[in-house]
């Protein structure tokens, strides 16, 4: 039986950056917020970035989720240079192959929960029936098949939470790209939202965590701490009696 400290076993390498560099001109300053990363992320992987503010730990979201370009550097998504797509093959990696969930939810504020969670395959082309029969399976999935017709200020914070992974969820992307998904949930109800990821991550997704918090990152079966810019360290396990990672 798997239980939350079980590795499970690596698939292909799905992200594979070398050497990533990110510049911001800021008037008459060059803000280097990326300095060279090199990272390699494999399919059913659970990896948390960490880093103090400043770090570059949102920059590194934005590129690996294709939302920005890096200044320098090779980025590959399944084998294929990311910098060699278009604006189509781009926008098909961000639709189906990965899917966001942010710490501010991001929801339609006068729409349902089934309206927000149809959003994606809408732009898919989704036709309408099957597009609601799929979200409506989303959402019971993670626990709000009595909510769907509920708008978000008809919600908990961690309902809101649950619609904004069952819209990630809904294209079936192999990745999860979470960016400080508990920052504005109090702590149990951040827990629950956890057993949620653990619940994803043993169905084969890959999840990736931006966070600053620890013990959001214990979660993970892999960290990554970024500091000034660079990989300071890298760690896969950690030692349950200690809560520590284990360097490897």
């Amino acid at each position: 039986m798997e239980t939350r400290n079980s590795i499970r076993p690596f698939g292909p390498v799905v992200i594979d950056i070398e050497n990533i560099t990110k510049d911001y001109v800021m008037g008459e300053e060059v803000v280097r917020a990326l300095r060279g990363v090199t990272l390699q992320i494999r399919r059913n992987e659970y990896i948390a970035i960490m880093g103090p503010s400043g770090s570059g730990k949102s920059t590194l979201m934005n590129m690996l989720g294709c939302l920005d370009t890096p200044s320098s550097g090779r980025y590959e998504f399944n084998g294929k240079n990311v910098a060699e797509m278009d604006d189509d093959e781009l926008a098909a990696v961000r639709n189906r192959e990965i899917g966001f969930v942010f710490q501010t939810f991001n929801l339609l504020p006068r729409a349902t929960s089934l309206r927000n969670v149809e959003l994606p395959l809408i732009y898919a082309g989704i036709e309408s029936e099957r597009r609601e029969a799929r979200a409506t399976q989303v959402l019971a999935d993670v626990g709000l098949g009595d909510r769907i017709h509920h708008k978000p200020n008809e919600l908990s914070g961690g309902q809101r939470q649950r619609v904004a992974i069952a819209r990630a969820l809904v294209n079936g992307p192999s990745i999860i790209l979470a960016d400080e998904p508990t920052g504005n949930l109090d702590s149990k109800t951040g827990e629950e939202i956890m057993d949620l990821f653990e619940d994803l991550y043993q169905r084969g997704n890959t999840i990736i965590l931006v966070t600053h918090e620890r013990d959001i990152a214990v979660h993970a079966r892999r960290t990554v701490h970024l500091r000034d810019g660079l990989i300071e360290m890298d760690h896969a396990g950690f030692i349950p009696e200690l809560d520590l990672p284990v360097a490897r």
